[in-house]
């Protein structure tokens, strides 16, 4: 979510400031020009006064000229600037350098004609940095008894404005720099400040839907919204787990309750079978049935118990607990004509070791269920190609599932209708599902070439509680999805 966040935040903090940087810069432009225009025209205003006191003393007019000539060329010289003093006629009373006339169109004109009426030149056009060849001509009235007898006008370089309008705009844009970085640093802790009750819930509701039913939400941090969801969020978490809590707990003790009577019926079958002749189908059909109900029972008080116990984490030899579950699965296999071959590596991983046991006994028996005589069932251990988990692989060659079947393996009582003749109660893999979860652990299930079904049981190398969200949020115990078994 942040880098969809953060990007339009940015965007729309440069587009703030641009909108503030550009008036900005015109402004200083402006005011540049205009501290030019002030001086000329202050300048303009003292040759005026120079030409009208010149004009008013009993000179001559060649000392009259050569007076006005001397002061304009001192001004050309030392600033660079061209001035002239010239009447209505375009004539020149004085000018510096002397050669140089009112032009005949352009801003110097307009500026000499608004100068004719009386008025000083004022708002010149704007001049950028990038018009090397732009000039500033200022044009100022000299009035004699109320009428205006000639025009002073300056035409100055702009090269050196220019340079302060550059100038102005460099310390405005390093300004906006500044500003943009201290506007993605505060970005950047805004929505770090915003997003991380929203990651913390959402890594809950990812623990609550693999089965950690007492992960909650610190509602400590962030804005008052999402402190109010985290709220929210942790009373629904407390009400599911109650309701789970209670339905685990009915499941137990449904499973409990019904083992007695179905123990007594079972008892009572025996004795009935010992007055009827041996071999009466009818009561070895409900024998198999009886047992089978039993079955179900025990597997349901186990899913039961192993989705109410917490794991007990340690570190374990992963190799060793596989070998000891192999060995103690052989003499099965070998009273069915299959042969166990085991690859086994010396690898340690986090998990809790009667859980795993439980778990590869589940996924081991299910194996030899499915696997023809004379055929092969491998368990072997390895590293994950990613490092982080140990992987213990169950492969039969047996007659797999179709894809179709491959997508229900892992349902609650689910067996495929090939299996139906096969013992089972469909909750094994379930169980070992939900045993692996408690403890980080999980279970997949893939096709075995050329025939047969491989699982695969992987737990983590490293200590699941010591993730970062535990000081945020509780652990949760195994409360896995409905679990896995073909038979």
């Amino acid at each position: 979510m942040r880098t969809r966040l953060l990007p339009l935040l940015i965007v729309l903090m440069a587009g703030v400031l641009l909108a503030l940087g550009f008036p900005l810069a015109a402004g200083n432009a402006a005011a540049e020009q205009q501290r030019v225009v002030v001086d000329r025209l202050d300048d303009a205003a003292r040759f005026a006064a120079l030409a009208q006191f010149v004009s008013e003393r009993r000179f001559g007019p060649d000392e009259r000229r050569t007076t006005l000539s001397g002061e304009l060329a001192s001004y050309h010289e030392v600033y660079g600037i061209r001035a002239g003093i010239f009447y209505r006629d375009n004539r020149s009373m004085a000018a510096a350098p002397e050669d140089w006339v009112v032009p005949y169109d352009g801003e110097g004109r307009r500026a000499f004609n608004e100068a004719l009426l009386g008025r000083r030149s004022h708002d010149p056009p704007q001049v950028w940095p990038w018009q090397r060849d732009a000039r500033l001509i200022i044009a100022s009235p000299v009035v004699r008894d109320g009428d205006v007898v000639a025009v002073v006008v300056t035409d100055s370089p702009t090269g050196e404005m220019r340079s302060r309008i550059l100038h102005g705009w460099l310390l405005i844009f390093v300004g906006e720099v500044a500003a943009m970085l201290l506007a993605v640093g505060a970005a950047f802790r805004l929505t770090g400040w915003v997003l991380r009750p929203v990651r913390i819930l959402d890594a809950a509701t990812h623990d609550i839907a693999t089965g950690r039913m007492k992960s909650r939400v610190a509602a400590a941090g962030g804005p008052p919204e999402l402190r109010r969801l985290a709220r929210s969020f942790n009373e629904m978490a407390d009400n599911v787990e109650e309701v789970l809590e209670q339905q685990r707990a009915f499941v137990a003790d449904a499973s409990h309750q019904l083992r007695n009577p179905l123990s007594a019926l079972l008892l009572r079958i025996e004795l009935l079978a010992l007055e009827l002749p041996e071999g009466n189908e009818e009561i070895a059909s409900v024998r198999t049935e009886g047992k089978r109900l039993a079955q179900v029972l025990d597997d349901l008080l186990g899913l039961a118990l192993a989705e109410h116990t917490a794991a007990d984490l340690r570190l374990t030899d992963i190799g060793a607990l596989t070998a000891e579950r192999v060995a103690s699965w052989r003499p099965v296999a070998e009273g069915k004509d299959v042969r166990i071959e085991a690859d086994l590596a010396a690898l340690t991983a986090w998990a809790d070791p009667v859980a795993l046991s439980s778990a590869l006994d589940a996924v081991i028996d299910n194996a030899l269920k499915f696997t023809p005589e004379g055929e092969d069932v491998t368990v072997a251990t390895r590293l994950a190609d990613d490092g982080r988990t140990v992987e213990i692989e169950v492969a039969d060659h047996g007659p797999g599932l179709t894809e179709e079947e491959m997508e229900r393996v892992g349902d609650r009582f689910w067996r495929s209708g090939r299996h139906q003749n096969i013992d089972g109660s469909g909750l094994g893999l379930s169980i070992a599902r939900v045993l692996l979860a408690a403890g980080e652990g999980t279970i997949a299930y893939a096709p075995h070439t050329p025939h047969g079904l491989k699982v695969t049981v992987r737990v983590p190398r490293e200590d699941p509680r010591g993730d970062l969200r535990g000081d945020l949020r509780g652990r949760g115990e195994g409360d896995g999805e409905p679990g896995d078994e073909r038979a």
